[in-house]
């Protein structure tokens, strides 16, 4: 279970507000996680255990899913600030 203690924090980096950079944390995550696995090879059960709990956020469109912004959830009120996310 040593392993989890790497994939885990992962979960926690929230999505940015700007919907333009959605695609590049996704594909960021993505790689960070593809070299992970092939890098630090972590047992089954900790790969198993991380791949469920991400199952399930992205399941439940808890809005940190890094693999695809769900339709129905809401983008935050910050995310039409101008001043946040340019013109």
């Amino acid at each position: 279970m040593y392993c989890l203690q790497w994939l885990l924090p992962v979960l926690l980096i929230p999505k940015p507000l700007n919907p333009a950079l959605w695609f590049n944390h996704s594909m960021f995550m993505g790689f960070y996680l593809l070299s992970f696995l092939l890098e630090r090879k972590p047992c089954t059960i900790c790969a198993l255990v991380f791949l469920a709990a991400l199952f399930l956020i992205c399941y439940s469109c808890w809005g940190n899913c890094f693999l695809y912004h769900c339709h129905d959830s809401t983008l935050p009120d910050s995310a039409h600030d101008p001043s946040i996310v340019g013109n």
